[in-house]
């Protein structure tokens, strides 16, 4: 199973101090939490997809989604009446390191719109540079927002917590871009994503005002949020903040055990980039297990180190936690509260892993064989080099109470079936023979564990490899892809028999290929 043992006091004072080169070339921002910002004007955009969910979810129509409106509001060209434009500001540790501060460097918020009673904030990625650009142009590309564009949308329908998109569309500029920052930069096809969420606001906005000892911003940040986001909690008090660390912690481990459950691995998990809502933010370069692997990171940054890998997630979550309790501080001074809250995230990992594994296989009863029945499975799998959708969901066709030949049912999940050593096929027999084993000793029928395991083990993910395809049309003006894939991934746990085509291995030309394998940051 994946090393989820962890120790609290490794988690504190681990971390290198900012380039002060770096710092020194930042406009500083200082007791504020945004700045005003006015989106770029484009020459010539054209929408190229927009969600016909979250248009209905925001309280539009179809209608207004194919207006000359539409597109000028959602590409910066034309502001809403009564709004004003912003960009947050926000500190971050990256790659473990503080980094100080950072911000919406390419994302502009629009505007909160309410519909049912529900706020959603509109932001644009993509829609030119803001105070906290740095050095950037604050552009996108094309390629990074069509995977943002998918995935949002994709993991939505996984049941994963998540920021949405609303509309994708071309901003009719070019951008230049060095894919994989190795001194070849090349212009691309500029676009636009708007991406919606109950709120932006990440564990590096706190992290900023605490760390410039502004305790006055700080309570105000925290209090506005509770009141927006976490009212429930009551009025603000020393009290209230300790729940309202604990309540973050339980929707990150929330979060996190989804990722882990289907195979997506973030790719970049900064304390920049981790909601205060528990939600899947800032769609970089993210990936999906095609081999099993606790070591597979998509993220070209991270090749060294591959800090952010899979097995390593949820671990980053409590590494990021620590971080937020240390900004909160100031507002309890106590900290023995706040360690209370992470010490029970370091306590509850561990068997929200083994129930989320446990699902995944299939076994409600619980016995204390699953555990090692779990381990043994995980080790099968890297060493066999599986892919992680196709077995777990054929796995649900394994029947309990007579003998088949389990190749028969999970044989199509493994890349090279002829290499695998008569070692690993005698271990593999013994895993099937305990696996069966426990099955028998589960009350619910074939019939009624396969529809529940077939609820947790989705049929189609966005492999990258598909992902790298719509891109690969769109470069050359074809956008057909991106429909048939966004419509793909609204069921991925339906069977769609015309859609077989896609539960498929990853091939083997995207092996090693670029947008397929690895990916940068580069966007």
């Amino acid at each position: 199973m994946l090393d989820l043992k962890l120790n609290i006091q490794d988690y504190f004072n681990k971390e290198l101090p900012a380039d002060p080169i770096l710092e020194n070339s930042r406009r500083q921002v200082t007791e504020a939490c945004f700045s005003f910002v006015t989106p770029k004007k484009t020459e010539k955009p054209e929408l190229l997809h927009v969600s016909s969910e979250m248009l209905k979810t925001l309280g539009l129509t179809a209608e207004d989604g194919a207006s000359a409106d539409f597109l000028n509001v959602f590409t910066g060209n034309q502001l809403l009446p009564n709004t004003k434009p912003y960009a947050m500001c926000y500190g971050g540790h990256q790659f473990g390191n503080w980094a100080g501060q950072l911000g919406d460097g390419r994302a502009i918020n629009l505007c909160e719109v309410t519909h049912t009673t529900k706020n959603w904030a509109l932001q644009l990625k993509g829609a030119g540079e803001t105070p906290y650009s740095r050095t950037a142009d604050g552009l996108a590309v094309l390629r990074s927002s069509i995977r943002e564009y998918l995935c949002s949308e994709a993991m939505y329908h996984l049941g994963v917590p998540t920021t949405r998109a609303l509309s994708l569309a071309l901003s009719g500029d070019q951008v230049l871009r060095d894919v994989l920052y190795d001194g070849h930069p090349e212009y691309e096809k500029g676009a636009i994503v708007c991406r919606t969420a109950p709120s932006f606001i990440r564990f590096g906005n706190f992290e900023i005002v605490a760390a410039r000892d502004d305790k006055k911003t700080l309570k105000t940040l925290v209090d506005y949020t509770i009141k927006h986001h976490f009212s429930h909690l009551g009025a603000p008090s020393k009290e209230t903040y300790i729940q309202f660390l604990k309540e973050v912690a339980d929707q990150s481990l929330e979060m996190v055990m989804h990722w882990q459950r289907v195979g997506f691995v973030h790719g970049v998990m900064n304390t920049d980039n981790m909601s205060i809502l528990g939600l899947t933010i800032d769609y970089g370069p993210y990936g999906w297990l095609e081999g099993y692997d606790h070591n597979w990171t998509p993220n070209t940054t991270d090749r060294a180190h591959s800090r952010y890998r899979y097995g390593t997630q949820p671990k980053i979550v409590l590494w990021n936690l620590v971080k937020l309790a240390n900004a909160l501080y100031p507002l309890v001074e106590e900290a023995a509260p706040l360690e209370a809250v992470l010490h029970n995230y370091s306590d509850t990992v561990e068997v929200a892993y083994l129930t989320m594994m446990r699902g995944k296989l299939g076994l409600e009863n619980e016995h204390e064989n699953h555990a090692r029945i779990v381990t043994e499975l995980e080790r099968l799998l890297q060493e066999s080099e599986t892919d992680m959708t196709i077995f777990f969901r054929n796995l649900a066709n394994l029947p309990k109470d007579k003998p088949v030949d389990w190749f028969k049912v999970v044989g199509t999940a493994f890349y090279a079936p002829l290499e695998i050593t008569d070692e690993l096929k005698s271990d593999w027999n013994l895993w099937f023979i305990d696996y069966s084993e426990a099955l028998l000793k589960e009350v619910q029928t074939d019939d009624e564990r396969k529809l529940k395991m077939n609820l947790l083990n989705p049929k189609y993910v966005l492999r990258n490899y598909m992902a790298q395809l719509a891109i690969e049309d769109a470069d050359k003006g074809d956008y057909e892809l991106i429909d048939e894939l966004y419509q793909l991934l609204k069921k991925p746990y339906e069977e769609q028999p015309k859609n077989e085509k896609w539960f498929v291995k990853r091939p083997e030309w995207a092996r090693n290929k670029v947008g397929c394998s690895m990916l940068s940051c580069s966007s």
